[in-house]
Order: structure tokens, then sequence, then C-alpha cells
């Protein structure tokens, strides 16, 4: 027996939004290649001490939200179960208000109040998350190229140049990635320099990224404090090779960042990759955040 086209409209709208819910679900999973978690809001599990600001402002504006959508849903409802056509009815319509000025100005300023609150704590916590006036314990040059990073560890005089990404199919591609070493409970200080496009610094577990923008400079400071290793990529699509421009972040005790330290010594990886090979020089305004040295090579060979 044959169903009714009615009935298979619905199946499908049924299918069809199972199929969206999947995908959504799915994409979420994959796309950080972290754990994430519900109690703090399906994000990636924060591994520094300023990921609880975002965790804090994504919880609570979902929080907002959802408290302004139970008072929107509720008020049609109620709308819908008040108002609803009766029996008794005789097809005369209720009188027409023109205008109804308090009503008005309600949903006016009440909008307004929500979007001041939001941009105030969004505001805040931007700027708590940028601040860069505490003095870090360690300070890195994170150089983005097509397609791969370069890692000047400064107080340490050390480099670690990366090459691309292999993404061939066979396991172990991931031990192959430039790694960036960070000691736990340090505060660190990321400085973004280009050599070519814009790229964009981005570690899930950091719950933040910045751009790597040619010809300026970008700074802001994380401190770790779970020691593991973690996935880092470029966010902005810089060529056709962006989704190969990957690296490892490894949060270590400081014993062996200091062991690492001797290994790049050791390799002959000493002082720093200069950033005069850039294309684009770097803004006279940012040389004080550079290297003294490497800030005036850049300014000559440009």
């Amino acid at each position: 027996m044959s169903s009714s086209p009615s009935s298979r409209r619905t199946r499908r709208g049924v299918g069809a939004i199972g199929l969206v819910i999947a995908v959504v679900a799915l994409s979420a999973c994959s796309a950080v290649g972290v754990h994430t978690d519900p109690k703090n809001g399906y994000l990636p599990e924060g591994v520094t001490e300023e990921a609880q600001i975002v965790e804090n402002l994504w919880i609570w504006a979902w929080v907002a939200a959802l408290a302004v959508g139970i008072l929107v849903w509720g008020l049609i409802l109620w709308c819908m179960a008040a108002y609803r056509r009766r029996k008794d009815d005789d097809g005369t319509l209720p009188v027409q208000l023109q205008y109804n000025v308090p009503l008005e100005i309600l949903y006016t300023v009440v909008p307004m109040l929500m979007v001041g609150a939001l941009f105030y704590y969004t505001e805040d916590a931007q700027s708590r998350l940028l601040d860069v006036s505490q003095e870090p314990d360690q300070t890195i040059n994170i150089v983005g190229k097509q397609w791969s990073w370069d890692f000047n560890y400064v107080d340490e005089d050390v480099y670690e140049a990366g090459l691309m990404a292999e993404l061939d199919g066979k396991e172990g591609a991931e031990e192959k990635l430039p790694t960036l070493y960070l000691p736990k409970g340090e505060r660190v200080e990321f400085v973004l320099t280009s050599r070519d496009v814009i790229h964009s610094f981005w570690v899930p577990a950091f719950l933040e990224k910045m751009d790597v923008n040619p010809g300026i400079v970008n700074r802001f400071q994380v401190t770790p404090n779970q020691t593991g290793t973690f996935q880092g990529k470029c966010a902005e699509l810089c060529g056709a090779y962006h989704s190969q421009m990957l690296f490892n972040v490894k949060v270590v005790e400081r014993e062996e960042f200091d062991a690492h330290m001797a290994e790049l010594r050791e390799k002959g990886q000493t002082g720093q990759l200069d950033n005069g090979l850039n294309r684009e020089k770097i803004n006279p305004r940012d040389h004080d955040l550079l290297d003294e040295d490497d800030a005036a090579r850049t300014s000559e060979e440009n």
C-alpha cells in the first residue's frame, strides 16, 4: 500500500532535519580536533588561564539569549492561546490601534539596553585578553609564511624553522609538523609577523586566535596551565596549500622546555630568523616590538 504525498513529505522533512543536525554536530567535532565539554558550552577545553574569560562570555551570552528566547516564545504562545478564534466569534475585527507609544518605547529601548550590555561585556573580555602590559616570562616571535611557521624564541636566542605539512594519508604526519614549545605556568607573549600574505595564528585549545599581517606586528599573551600536545593551524585563507599550514603546540614543564632549547642550540639553530626576509617592510611604528637588531635589519633591507 503506497503512502500519501503528505506523509512522504513529512518523512522527507524529518529526514532532512536529522541530516542537518548530524552534519552540524559532526562538523563541530571535527573542526577543532580537541575535546569539548557541555559544561563550557561545547567549546574546546581551554588550556590557558585566559581561556576562562572566553568561556564565561560565551556561556553567559547563551544564557541571556536563551532567557530572551523563552520570553519571546512564551509571549507568542500566550497570544496564540489568548487570542485564538473562538466558536462564538462573529468575524468582526477587534479595535485597531495605530500607535501604542509605551509599547513602542519598550521594544525600542530594551533591545538597545541588551545590545549595550553585550557590547560592554564583550569589550571588557577583549581588553583583558589583549592586555600586554605585563612583563612576559617568555617572548616568542611567530612568523607566518606560505605555508608553514617559524618560531623565534627571543629570550633563548634560538629558532625553529617549519616546513609545510605533508598530508599523504599515512600515519605520523603530525610528528613532522613544526612544534612550538611553551613552559607550563609561565606567561608567554606571542609577537606575530608575516613573511608574505595575511595568515591567522590559531590554537583552538587557547580559545584565541589573531591575524598575522604583513608589515604589522600583532601581540597577545597567554599563560598555559595544562601540559600536553595541541593542534595549531592557520585560520585565514592564504593560498593553495592553506589547509596544510599546520603546527603543534607542546606545553611542557620548565625542565623539558630548557632541554628543547638546548637541543636547538646543539643543532646550530641559534640567533633569530630574520624578519628582513619578509616581502613587506615592518611598519616603523612597530619596530620597537621586535628585537632591536632584527628591526634595524628589516628597515635596512626593505
